[in-house]
C-alpha cells in the first residue's frame, strides 16, 4: 500500500475512495501516467550529445580535432547517422572499407523487414511505422556514441559528419531532440578550391570515390607539373565549378535557415574565417555551448592542438596539395579564381554569398 502511495503521489492523482469503479479507473490512469513518463524517459538522453555539422571542405575536420582535445569531450567522425537520403549506388562497385553504403536512418528505414514486423507486431500495433523507425534510429545512434564513451574518461560525445544535403538539421530536431548541434561555415568559394584538390586526391584513379572527366585530370597533371598557374587558367572545368557553387548554395542556404527554425537554442553557428582570426575565442564560446569546460588553460590547449602548424608540420599558407590539410587559409579563391570562376560562382550562389555577409552586394 505504501508504494501504491508513492505512486499516486508521484503522478498527482487522486487515491482511490474503497469503490471498485474508481479503483479501476485510478489504475487505468495510472497505467497512463506510467506510459507517459516512460515516453518523457525515452526522449531523454542519458549523455550529453552533439553534432558537428557543414558542407564538406569547411573546416568540419579542424573542428573535430579542437573539440576532441577537450579533457570532458569525444568527438569522432564520420558517423553518418542521419540524412535519409543518404545513399551510394556504387557501393558494391567501390568497395572501400571507410565508406558506409548509406546513412544509419536510411538503413533503418530501408529495412524490409524491419517494417514488416512492425506493422505485423502485437508490441508496435502496427501504427505510426516512421515513428517507431525513428525511435529505433534515436536507440542506434545512443548505442554507438555510449558505446565508444564508455571506453573513455570523458563525459559527453559528439559525432562530426559533413552534410550533403541538409536534412539533417530537421531529422536530428524528431530523432536527437535535445543534442545540440554546431554547423560550421565557409565561404563557398574557398570550399570550392579545398573541394578540387580533395576531388584530385580522392580520384577513382587514385582509389578514391571521385569520378573526374578526362579535362580534369589533365588539369591535376598540369597543376602538380607547375604548367597550370592560377588566375590565368582556370583549376575547374565550368560544369564543375558550376555544380559546386549551386550544391554549396542549396545547401548552405537550407541549413542555416532549418537549423535555428528546428533546433532553437540547441542550434550554434561559427565561421571557418572567425577560427582563424579568434581560435581561442570561438572556441571558448563553442565549449560555453555544449556545457563543457571553457577555463582559459583548457581553451589554450585545446587550440595548440588542433593549430595547422602542428597537425601538418608546415606553416599556415604553405601549401601541400596532396594533403587534406592543404593550405589552411582563408580567401585563397581570390589567388586561385580566373575572372571567369568568379563570374560562374556569382551566377549559381552570389544571393547567399551576399545574405551571409561575404560580399557586401552583388557588384563584385
Amino acid at each position: 500500500m505504501g508504494t501504491m502511495r508513492t505512486l499516486f503521489d508521484r503522478f498527482g492523482l487522486r487515491r482511490p475512495d474503497g469503490r471498485d469503479g474508481e479503483l479501476a479507473r485510478l489504475r487505468a490512469e495510472l497505467a497512463r501516467a506510467r506510459a507517459a513518463e516512460a515516453s518523457r524517459d525515452f526522449s531523454s538522453m542519458s549523455m550529453p550529445v552533439f553534432f558537428l555539422l557543414g558542407r564538406g571542405r569547411s573546416g568540419t575536420t579542424w573542428l573535430r580535432t579542437l573539440l576532441n582535445s577537450h579533457p570532458e569531450i569525444l568527438c569522432r567522425g564520420e558517423g553518418r547517422f542521419f540524412e535519409r537520403s543518404f545513399k551510394r549506388e556504387d557501393f558494391e562497385q567501390l568497395q572501400l572499407d571507410n565508406i558506409p553504403p548509406s546513412s544509419l536512418y536510411r538503413a533503418i528505414l530501408d529495412s524490409g523487414y524491419l517494417r514488416s514486423w512492425i506493422n505485423r507486431s502485437v508490441w508496435a500495433g502496427g501504427e505510426d511505422s516512421d515513428r517507431h523507425l525513428n525511435n529505433l534510429t534515436r536507440l542506434a545512434v545512443e548505442y554507438f556514441l555510449a558505446e565508444q564513451l564508455s571506453k573513455t574518461d570523458k563525459r559527453m560525445v559528439g559525432d562530426k559528419t559533413p552534410y550533403v544535403s541538409a536534412e539533417v538539421m530537421s531529422e536530428i530536431s524528431r530523432i536527437c531532440p535535445e543534442a545540440r548541434v554546431i554547423h560550421i561555415i565557409r565561404d563557398g568559394r574557398d570550399v570550392a578550391v579545398s573541394l578540387i584538390h580533395h576531388m584530385w586526391n580522392n580520384a577513382r584513379t587514385e582509389g578514391g570515390i571521385y569520378q573526374l572527366e578526362p579535362e580534369e585530370l589533365e588539369k591535376r597533371h598540369s597543376y602538380r607539373s607547375g604548367f597550370l598557374v592560377p588566375p590565368d587558367e582556370s583549376l575547374f572545368t565550368k560544369k564543375r565549378l558550376s555544380r559546386i557553387a549551386a550544391d554549396w548554395s542549396r545547401e548552405v542556404g537550407k541549413a542555416v535557415a532549418d537549423g535555428p527554425a528546428s533546433l532553437g537554442n540547441n542550434y550554434t553557428e561559427v565561421r571557418y574565417e572567425d577560427l582563424l582570426e579568434k581560435p581561442e575565442e570561438e572556441a571558448r564560446r563553442l565549449l560555453r555551448f555544449l556545457g563543457a569546460d571553457s577555463s582559459r588553460e583548457v581553451v589554450e590547449r585545446c587550440a595548440e592542438k588542433a593549430g595547422f602548424e602542428r597537425s601538418t608540420n608546415r606553416q599556415r599558407g604553405q601549401e601541400d596539395s596532396s594533403s587534406r590539410s592543404r593550405k589552411g587559409v582563408a580567401g585563397d579563391w581570390r589567388r586561385a579564381f580566373t575572372e571567369e570562376d568568379r563570374r560562374v560562382f556569382k551566377e549559381n550562389a552570389g544571393t547567399l554569398l551576399v545574405e551571409l555577409g561575404y560580399e557586401k552586394d552583388h557588384d563584385w
